[in-house]
């Protein structure tokens, strides 16, 4: 039999993100077709001592999160053209941008990365407690995984978030967050 890889047991992928050509078009489509949401966003999102590639990066996004069922789908627009995977090779539009996998310990998926010979893209700080990877572990742009240790009170927004698309009629497909 076949030894499983050492990405297999880190998580349950949670989230499906996308980094759309036109934003408002992409909200609207699922939203208005697909009967995701509400969307929540956050504007101007600089992750804390993000490197990308090992290097010190300014990148600034803004992010909608919405649930179709119990699958979070993270719509991205970057705001600046500073180095990361929203700019440059990384930068995949209008697909499947990258996945993501909460966990427990940030140090133990870093480690199943290293052992499966992934190349790390951005890593850095959410919030005071919180920490994120990203990687890509050899599928190229479009197939990259990021791994997220929420911060503090971050389960129960996801939670607030699924919970709001459980019964939702389609007004206010977007709210602000923060």
């Amino acid at each position: 039999m076949a030894k499983r890889g050492p990405l297999t047991d880190i998580g349950p992928i949670f989230q499906m993100a996308y980094l759309p050509s036109d934003f408002d078009a992409a909200l609207r489509h699922w939203t208005e077709v697909i009967g995701a949401g509400p969307f929540f966003i956050m504007e101007n999102i600089q992750i804390a001592e993000m490197t990308y590639l090992g290097q010190p990066t300014n990148a600034v996004i803004s992010a909608a999160w919405g649930y179709w069922g119990d699958m979070q789908i993270e719509l991205i627009r970057a705001e600046n053209d500073a180095p990361s995977i929203y700019t440059g090779d990384y930068a995949v539009k209008d697909r499947l941008h990258h996945v993501c996998v909460a966990v427990d310990d940030i140090d133990a998926a870093r480690a199943a990365l290293n052992e499966a010979g992934a190349t790390i893209l951005i890593e850095g700080k959410v919030g005071e407690s919180g920490a994120v990877i990203y990687a890509d572990a050899g599928g190229g742009p479009g197939n990259v995984i990021e791994y997220v240790k929420l911060m503090e009170g971050g389960p129960e927004l996801f939670a607030m978030m699924r919970e709001a698309a459980r019964d939702w009629d389609g007004n206010e497909p977007l709210r602000r967050l923060g």
